[in-house]
């Protein structure tokens, strides 16, 4: 299951960083008719996470008819289809075309396998390394098209560009073809009231018989985490998404957990992250030799690849929160450090210093926010929506890529370093946003996430640090629930 999620994640990252290294490659732009316009290209390239927001809004309707599986094996057939428009392509409105299909493809992967990733795993500390190894595999994805692109283009015939773009086939057959045969989450099957088929698929996963302890336990966590979230649906309204989750009636705060779903991998973006990685090359033309370029772009996406390694092994001892938080300060500093690199008078000292600060930002991104927040959206959205939260969490990433991917190229031609001044707002938002907004959720069933979120105050989260009476009354409240959903189940 990890290696077939990771494969889709990987072609993912492939496909985002695919067009970079070839954007400016005469073979290329010769096929589609040498564009001319200011906007084509970044047309070309955002027509892609554009159709991946749509997709993530427009799938929230019917993938939990089709479950985790199904929407996986959906995106990997519509990733082989976008690869062959896209390959053949001999004209820009042909490449869109494909770019949509594809984009179609990585909007249903990014909303369905972290959800599988998190649902599959047995142990609570199952979680955060497979999410991690997956973010790690998304991003490797990144320098492995841009090394082939290095290599490729060394050619100057149709095939450098057409080969490296069909490539990314090879992930989609592998991965939606051993999908087929694997089955869905057992949380999927209960929430649909396959009784059997999740006892069949738990007792698989725990690699024991339906009747053990262990399988016995998840079970009944499971079918009571199903019961609450449904007493409280009686308080969900529409209305209250309106607000953006700051008015929310729910008793488990679902509304406020879906829109921190949505904000936390926009966020992401806003910081950065496909900004850098679709325009390395744009960005390190004003701070390095040119024909140093594509051969630091490189290296540079390869750098971030490296920074989320060490997070598979470090992310159930140091907690979602803290890396989120800690990582959102440093790279906030970081970024703002390059800005003034880049804005002050330019020599030779300057420049390097500037590419040495952006590898550093990288990597940190790498380690703290890649795989951290594709993780924490799976964990924290109810089950019942979990759905909702992927496609959530899905939007908020395609929407803001658009926004950032459009606008570069743009705004770095039109205000050239006061762009990045953006970026640094985005940093500094994030770090707010998450000491405010969001609780540590490691060390804890999916289940157990629900009643963090039981209680009042500010921001709706549960207060876990009270006088000895409250947290007694709280703990009482929390047993006497259970005990009653237990009886219902």
């Amino acid at each position: 299951m990890k290696i077939v999620c990771g494969t889709s994640f990987m072609m993912y990252g492939y496909d985002a960083g695919i067009l970079g290294g070839l954007l400016l490659h005469p073979p290329f732009l010769s096929a589609i008719g040498n564009p001319t316009s200011t906007y084509t290209i970044p047309m070309i390239t955002a027509s892609y996470d554009l159709a991946a927001c749509v997709t993530a809004v427009g799938i929230a309707f019917f993938t939990f008819s089709i479950g985790r599986r199904g929407t996986i094996i959906m995106g990997n057939i519509a990733a082989i289809i976008g690869s062959v428009i896209q390959a053949s392509s001999y004209s820009v409105p042909q490449l869109i075309i494909g770019r949509l299909f594809t984009g179609f493809a990585i909007g249903a992967i990014s909303s369905a396998v972290p959800t599988y990733l998190s649902e599959t795993g047995t142990e609570i500390g199952d979680r955060g390394p497979a999410n991690a190894l997956n973010a790690a595999l998304l991003i490797s994805g990144v320098p492995l098209a841009y090394w082939i692109d290095f290599g490729f283009t060394k050619m100057y015939t149709q095939a450098s560009w057409r080969v490296p773009v069909i490539f990314q086939c090879i992930f989609a057959i592998s991965s939606g073809g051993a999908m087929w045969f694997l089955p869905d989450t057992p949380r999927w099957y209960y929430a649909r009231n396959r009784w059997e088929e999740g006892d069949a698929v738990l007792a698989r996963l725990n690699d024991a018989p339906v009747d053990s302890e262990q399988v016995q336990k998840t079970r009944t966590e499971i079918l009571t985490a199903i019961e609450a979230e449904l007493e409280a649906n009686s308080s969900l309204h529409w209305k209250q998404f309106l607000t953006m989750g700051i008015i929310d009636n729910t008793r488990m705060k679902i509304i406020r957990r879906l829109c921190i779903c949505f904000w936390l991998p926009m966020l992401r973006e806003w910081m950065g992250s496909s900004l850098i990685a679709y325009y390395s090359s744009i960005i390190l033309s004003s701070v390095t030799q040119p024909n140093l370029v594509s051969l630091i772009a490189g290296v540079l996406n390869t750098f971030f690849a490296l920074g989320c390694f060490p997070l598979i092994f470090t992310i159930e001892r140091t907690g979602r929160r803290s890396t989120l938080l800690y990582g959102a300060i440093a790279m906030s500093i970081l970024i703002t450090i390059f800005t003034i690199l880049v804005a002050i008078p330019h020599s030779p000292t300057i420049l390097w210093a500037a590419v040495a600060v952006i590898f550093i930002f990288m990597f940190v991104f790498g380690y703290a926010w890649q795989g951290a927040v594709w993780l924490y959206c799976a964990e924290i959205a109810p089950l019942e929506y979990r759905h909702i939260g992927g496609a959530a969490t899905a939007t908020g990433e395609w929407l803001m890529t658009f926004i950032t991917v459009f606008a570069g190229p743009i705004g770095f031609e039109k205000v050239g370093w006061y762009f990045w001044l953006w970026v640094i707002s985005g940093n500094v938002v994030a770090a707010v946003f998450v000491f405010l907004l969001c609780p540590e959720t490691g060390g804890r069933t999916l289940e157990e996430v629900d009643y963090l979120f039981v209680g009042g105050g500010l921001t709706g989260l549960r207060k876990e640090f009270h006088g000895p009476e409250q947290e007694v009354g709280e703990k009482e409240k929390e047993v006497e629930m259970r005990e009653r959903v237990d009886e219902g189940v």
